[in-house]
């Protein structure tokens, strides 16, 4: 099913009154479901039983531990890739390796910039379903900065600062623009262990697109000041996904973490 679904909204795609009963029906399936664990268990139970989760710029592996035990709570066999934020292909190869080891059917999960990775390496016969959280979700080919541009640049851009070829965020802008939703001293924690990144992880281009062949899901950051909400609804709109829209900043995954694993489940579900 293709739908969009707002956080704590009532808004739909389809005709006012069908898709209020649609998104009610829904929401009501989706809180019994995350109320009652051996409902979801059975349903990932018919789907995949591995999520592979990839991270993004100024993180590490670490920025999906509020979601993963959610999801090994349900019987999910779950890992997260520590993307080395080199180069586009050293992080293709880094999924890949970890995708290599998974056993049946995955779903691959990308925040933020990883979901570059995720389109590219989501093409794998073993990926069941792709996820994207407040992700990139290029075309193949897609020059992402041009498309970026298409929209109003996020304030979180004017912080990026580089040591030559080395880039980060400056303090201010990871707490007020990355991680504005949660508590500063939380946040202080994961500027500390920002992981910086390599100019030329920013040059490279997908040349597989998993979303046109594969069952996609996106949750949009509606708070978002790393990567442009409207961006966001373009790239899920584009892709035709379920999509969910989270009252968060980019780190959803970490503010909501909840909403995150419920769409991840649902993936694995297909």
């Amino acid at each position: 099913m293709r739908a969009i679904f707002a956080s704590g909204g009532t808004s739909s795609t389809h005709s006012p009154d069908i898709g209020r009963r649609t998104f009610g029906l829904s929401l009501a399936v989706g809180a019994a479901l995350s109320l009652v664990p051996g409902l979801v268990r059975s349903a990932a139970g018919h789907g995949a039983k591995n999520v592979v989760l990839v991270h993004g710029l100024f993180a590490d592996g670490s920025c999906w531990s509020e979601v993963i035990p959610r999801l090994q709570g349900e019987g999910l066999n779950v890992t997260s890739v520590q993307n080395p934020l080199t180069t586009l292909d050293d992080a293709v190869a880094a999924a890949q390796r970890v995708l290599a080891r998974q056993e049946g059917p995955t779903v691959l999960v990308g925040h933020s910039f990883s979901g570059m990775i995720v389109t590219e390496v989501g093409a794998d016969p073993k990926v069941s379903a792709v996820v994207y959280v407040a992700a990139r979700a290029p075309d193949v080919g897609e020059d992402y900065a041009a498309l970026a541009k298409r929209f109003p640049t996020p304030p979180a851009s004017a912080g990026i600062v580089f040591d030559g070829d080395e880039g980060r965020l400056s303090e201010a802008a990871f707490l007020r623009d990355f991680a504005g939703d949660l508590p500063a001293a939380r946040a202080k924690v994961l500027y500390a262990a920002q992981a910086p990144f390599q100019k030329t992880l920013l040059t490279g281009m997908t040349r597989h697109a998993a979303w046109r062949s594969k069952p996609s899901f996106y949750a949009v950051s509606k708070r978002d000041r790393t990567i442009d909400p409207d961006l966001q609804r373009f790239m899920a709109k584009r892709m035709g996904a379920t999509t969910i829209e989270v009252d968060a900043s980019h780190l959803s995954l970490i503010s909501h973490p909840q909403e995150i694993a419920g769409l991840i489940i649902r993936a694995a579900a297909v």
